[in-house]
């Protein structure tokens, strides 16, 4: 079952993001707060997927108005290669569109294998174009590796 993501769903989510080697997540941005800003700014197209009663993968989505991004998509280890990670995202796909976006970006680390294949099997394209850029305007928003 796929369904949108609450803030109630955090603790599973968190949970499932320490879970995920190689995974990271920030200390002010992913934080309860951080995600329940997220959600409120962006209603209706973060998702989850449960099986067997409990969260199996998520992927946390926003938008500008113009462009979709798409953060912390991820599925368990022992939920993977069953499609809930493609229908998952085409989940999220039919909220953007219903908020009038036409184009969506995600990054996915160099050194995470399984996801740049995945992306690249689904029919996502790699830009080799342009250049991505970061500058952390709150150095209490340090990053974890899982």
């Amino acid at each position: 079952m796929i369904r949108d993501m609450l803030i109630d769903d955090y603790p599973q989510i968190i949970k499932l993001w320490r879970s995920i080697s190689g995974f990271r997540i920030r200390s002010i941005d992913d934080s309860e707060e951080g995600i329940r800003r997220f959600l409120a700014r962006n209603p209706g197209i973060s998702k989850v997927v449960f099986v067997e009663g409990k969260i199996a993968g998520s992927v946390l989505c926003g938008h500008d108005g113009r462009t979709g991004t798409l953060y912390h998509v991820c599925i368990a280890d022992d939920f993977r290669r069953r499609g809930l990670g493609e229908a998952m995202i085409e989940a999220v796909l039919e909220s953007l569109k219903k908020e009038h976006i036409h184009t969506v970006n995600l990054i996915a680390f160099t050194e995470n294998t399984g996801g740049n294949i995945f992306w690249q099997t689904i029919g996502w394209k790699k830009r080799d174009d342009v250049n991505y850029y970061e500058k952390v305007i709150d150095s209490m928003n340090t990053i974890e590796i899982c």
